[in-house]
């Protein structure tokens, strides 16, 4: 049970204190210069989220609450970087979080806050976030500038340049990048909007993994492929450290381009985890053999792939006006390992920007997305079995169809707030459950 004073008590005072300095305004970063040789950038984000009551037939242990529920997250960054040699870079970022979920986290394919973390509770907690190497060797083409910002030193790069980064990062700093939906903390909040919904991609349950990404930019193309730890368990926060043997694979194609002068890119992802996971059909079939009830996946784990595709796409229409789609899904054999618990999805929006209504820095952002299961997943979920995040103990089966808008509000150079509605129907597939209405208020700084 979540106590009241976990939300506006003392728990609180903490992160609102940040926020409000983060807000007061301070320099943007400790050195702006053409080319720098360290930084300092820092972000804060409290994000409070409502949830109505909704109708349910029936409800199991990983339901979305029938009843009207209050969460919050909050977390607070700093990113520090430096310019050690020529070409190398180096970044640190310690991180700040708490947060209380709406129904333990669980009863959704699209989770609400993209800020709310697998683990984490009412208490702060101070982690490393991110520490990696980045080296850069230019190849020549014309010179490109870079802005200084979180963990990017301002200066200027060849067109044509090979980077490795490698260390303890997330794997979304790197692929399955849109310049309109990725980010929870200044654009949407779900979960299916962040990335590729079915992009399962290697992560402890912080978002964060230690790894390899090796990039070959030329010109308007852009060639990636990483390899990235797995948690050791299912959504777990220990990272499996054998990455000859289980490890999260990515190779990514991009390109920018311009139509009429409007500019637009398309990414196109391969992935390929290789974990001791479990799988729905073995599940299935083991209970059934044993005359057990519901199918359970720890007993069947084994070491097994997943292999999956991410189609990712933006585009300029005018000034001040973006779209982007993204259309991602994977075999659908095994259990969720990092991400959400999404098999198929498809997400398509908008975003314009405030300057066409005199209202420079203001945003308003709509979208839709669709979530889908597998044949094998749909069996499993409706023989009873659980999910890392679904399972109502039974299943009348619809995709999950999720509708998002936001308007944020400039409050100054350093700071925004934004108010989200959410309305999602047949949470975690399930027709029998919904539709469900969730409004949300975000305060967020970035220095």
């Amino acid at each position: 049970m979540v106590k009241k004073d976990q939300y506006v008590g003392t728990k609180l005072l903490a992160p609102l204190l940040a926020v409000a300095l983060l807000v007061a305004g301070a320099p943007a970063h400790a050195q702006d210069s053409a080319d720098e040789t360290w930084n300092v950038h820092a972000q804060s984000t409290w994000i409070w989220q409502k949830k109505d009551a909704m109708a349910a037939a029936y409800s199991g242990a990983n339901s979305l609450g029938a009843a009207a529920e209050k969460s919050y997250s909050f977390s607070a960054t700093v990113a520090l970087g430096w310019r050690p040699w020529a070409g190398g870079e180096v970044y640190l970022d310690p991180e700040l979080v708490q947060g209380v979920p709406l129904s333990h986290l669980a009863g959704l394919g699209g989770m609400s806050n993209g800020e709310q973390q697998k683990t984490g509770g009412p208490e702060p907690t101070l982690y490393r976030a991110r520490l990696f190497l980045r080296h850069s060797w230019p190849l020549g083409g014309e010179r490109v500038a870079v802005a200084s910002d979180s963990n990017q030193l301002a200066g200027t790069v060849d067109s044509r340049r090979l980077v490795l980064s490698a260390g303890n990062l997330a794997v979304i700093d790197i692929f399955d990048n849109n310049g309109l939906a990725h980010d929870a903390r200044s654009q949407f909040l779900n979960w299916a909007l962040l990335a590729g919904g079915a992009y399962d991609f290697a992560a402890d349950a912080r978002g964060y993994s230690r790894g390899a990404a090796l990039e070959l930019y030329w010109d308007d193309w852009a060639l990636r492929a990483g390899r990235f730890m797995q948690p050791r368990e299912s959504n777990g926060l220990a990272l499996d450290g054998q990455l000859g043997r289980h490890y999260g694979d990515q190779l990514e194609l991009a390109h920018n381009h311009s139509i009429a002068g409007l500019a637009g890119a398309v990414r196109l992802l391969a992935f390929r985890n290789q974990a001791v996971m479990g799988g729905f059909d073995d599940a299935v079939k083991a209970a059934a053999g044993a005359g057990s009830g519901a199918p359970a996946l720890a007993p069947v784990r084994r070491l097994q792939d997943k292999r999956g595709l991410v189609l990712n796409l933006e585009q300029a229409l005018g000034a001040g006006v973006g779209v982007f789609a993204r259309a991602s899904g994977h075999d659908g054999r095994t259990e969720t390992y990092a991400f959400a618990e999404i098999d198929r999805s498809l997400s398509a929006g908008a975003v314009i920007d405030g300057a066409r209504w005199r209202r420079d820095g203001d945003a308003v952002g709509v979208a839709l997305v669709r979530n889908g299961l597998s044949a094998a997943h749909r069996a499993y979920l409706a023989a009873g079995g659980l999910g890392a995040f679904v399972g109502d103990g039974r299943l009348d089966y619809k995709p999950e169809a999720i509708a998002e808008a936001y308007y944020s509000v400039r409050l100054n150079p350093h700071a925004a707030l934004t108010l989200d509605w959410q309305r999602i129907a047949n949470p975690a597939y399930n027709r029998a459950r919904g539709p469900v209405s969730i409004g949300a208020i975000r305060l967020h700084a970035q220095l």
